[in-house]
């Protein structure tokens, strides 16, 4: 294409071009760089039919230019006039440059998309731009944030003071908007890594923690987040570890009973009557005595051991196998401190309580049936 020097005087910018941010700095180095060797790549300019010329592309180097009274500049022009590909062109170039912010990108990806007057696709930006939709969907989340938020938002992944990245902000996106902004702004001011930001956006979707106490933690910084983070992920597989032992330890008493009722020999001679057990008097129930019948078990490895003293003793080996699961299965006593607590709330601090109550009670049940079983073997050697 030809190239032709136009009066700096008979050119205008494009204020509708998606790029309209520009880092005084670098235009100062910019402006240096043209006093010193030229303008080595023209800027790009259409007619405007009253003998004047308007920018395509090559803002950054126009401003540089008229910082440097000159009286002329190097274009190139064009004679496009459809202003969907003029717009299209204008974005493909600023893709190219350095500085072209991603809040830049994602406004003029939506307004394609949602300007009457272009009234794009995702599917046709694609592919005129070469990027991948995905690409374009994550820029235009972007513009979920708060002008607040947006004017923070730097290209690149370093992360810096009072400033955000794209990647630390795309974990933030779909939280709730009451969460979402005040967070993004906590995110810069500690300048917490993109893992850390993932971390803490994972608390705030846990649908087990109460909004308020959502709410209330809005009020840490980065790093106390983290660690709130922290000790419920902590808590949470704790919980997640008993549950587990308490399902196998039931499903091993249930097993053991299993087998000591198969291998256990039975008299198929005995008449029901003989042995003190009608419909009335059932086995085992019958022979329970009140404070038996009365006392709910701790948990199911408590019915092993409601039976009568004087029926078969191979239930003995069933006693042993479940305190050797106890024993091996049973965690040592852990050294909690205050600062150990879980930061609860509510409905989920009335259940914790709960939950310590009936462990208690579970506890002192196994105490109690443990202790009686003791003093029976020793009175019976």
């Amino acid at each position: 294409m030809d190239i032709v020097h136009i009066p700096t005087h008979l050119i205008d910018e494009d204020k509708d071009q998606p790029r309209y941010q520009f880092d005084e700095e670098a235009l100062r180095e910019l402006a240096s760089s043209i006093e010193e060797i030229g303008l080595l790549s023209p800027i790009k300019v259409r007619t405007t039919g009253d003998g004047r010329y308007k920018i395509i592309y090559g803002n950054r180097r126009y401003k540089a230019c008229t910082s440097l009274n000159l009286p002329t500049i190097p274009c190139i022009v064009s004679t496009a006039t459809d202003e969907m590909e003029i717009y299209l062109e204008q974005i493909a170039e600023n893709l190219t440059r350095q500085g072209f912010s991603p809040i830049e990108e994602a406004e003029a990806f939506n307004k394609l998309l949602t300007d009457p007057k272009f009234s794009s696709s995702i599917k046709y930006l694609s592919s005129k731009l070469g990027k991948p939709e995905a690409y374009i969907k994550n820029k235009l989340d972007l513009l979920k944030f708060s002008p607040a938020v947006r004017k923070l938002i730097v290209g690149g992944t370093e992360i810096r003071k009072d400033q955000l990245t794209e990647d630390q902000l795309i974990p933030l996106k779909d939280l709730p908007m009451e969460y979402r902004d005040s967070l993004a702004l906590i995110m810069a001011a500690d300048e917490m890594p993109v893992t850390d930001v993932k971390r803490i956006a994972r608390l705030f979707k846990d649908k087990e923690i109460s909004e308020g106490t959502k709410g209330k933690l809005l009020f840490k910084t980065g790093p106390q987040l983290l660690e709130t983070w922290s000790t419920y992920e902590h808590n949470r597989k704790e919980r997640a570890k008993s549950a587990k032992a308490e399902e196998e330890a039931a499903a091993a008493a249930k097993f053991a009973v299993a087998e000591s009722e198969t291998e256990r020999p039975r008299d198929e001679g005995i008449h029901p009557q003989a042995s003190g057990e009608t419909e009335e008097n059932p086995p085992h129930q019958a022979r329970k005595s009140p404070s038996q019948a009365a006392r709910p078990p701790a948990s199911g490895l408590m019915t092993l051991f409601e039976q009568d003293e004087d029926e078969d003793p191979s239930p003995g080996n069933v006693m042993e196998s479940i305190l050797n699961l106890l024993l091996a299965t049973l965690p040592p006593p852990s050294r909690f401190s205050a600062r150990d607590l879980p930061e609860l709330d509510g409905v989920e601090r009335d259940q914790f309580v709960k939950d310590v109550d009936t462990l208690v009670a579970d506890l002192e049940n196994h105490l109690e049936e443990w202790r009686s079983v003791k003093e029976m073997f020793v009175s019976k050697s």
